[in-house]
């Protein structure tokens, strides 16, 4: 098994320090300097946006202009881009007033959205990956979305799983999640 580390970098400017960065759209908005020699994996920011306003404040379609234009214009050398998720967290939950399959609903829905918004700005090809994730909080429900993304998730396609960072004190939590995941989708790369 192969395992690629992408460096979750706050600041754009560190990335020429590295091969492969994760760096959140919402440091890359706008931006004009090229990022070179960096194959970097657009992280959409869902974190910060749900928690911090409850919802996105840019539109699927305006992320996904914003991709196409950092990837035209060279300033960043996408190698994925994440789609716009839902957490599942008890304190996302509360935030948003919705529920766990609520969000797992409107995750597969701007998943969905983002990749036909650039396969209409780039001509039919995205040049790069969309990332869909795999939400949930309990190891059931990473498994019903799994089967609610259905043939969207091709063989040996590359998801992330979320709702799981938080959860660093207890390991075993997260080595369930992806059990479930792996026991009825082993070809997934999470």
């Amino acid at each position: 098994m192969t395992v690629r580390f992408f460096v979750g970098l706050h600041q754009p400017s560190d990335a020429h320090r590295f091969d492969d960065a994760c760096i959140s759209i919402n440091r890359l908005r706008g931006r004009k300097k090229p990022i070179e020699g960096v194959k970097v994996l657009v992280d959409s920011g869902a974190f910060t946006e749900l928690n911090l306003h409850g919802r996105y404040r840019h539109s699927v379609d305006e992320y996904a202009a914003e991709l196409h234009r950092l990837y035209t214009a060279g300033v960043v050398n996408i190698e994925a881009a994440v789609a716009q998720d839902y957490m599942c967290e008890a304190f996302m939950l509360a935030k948003t007033g919705m529920t766990v399959e609520q969000h797992q609903q409107l995750t597969i829905e701007r998943y969905d959205a983002l990749v036909e918004a650039l396969e209409r700005l780039f001509g039919g090809t995205v040049p790069f990956p969309v990332v869909p994730v795999l939400q949930g909080y309990a190891a059931a429900d990473y498994v019903r979305h799994v089967v609610a993304y259905g043939d969207r998730l091709k063989p040996g396609m590359w998801v992330g799983v979320g709702s799981v960072c938080k959860r660093n004190g207890a390991p075993q939590a997260i080595a369930a999640v992806l059990r479930a995941i792996k026991a009825v989708r082993p070809d997934l790369q999470l």
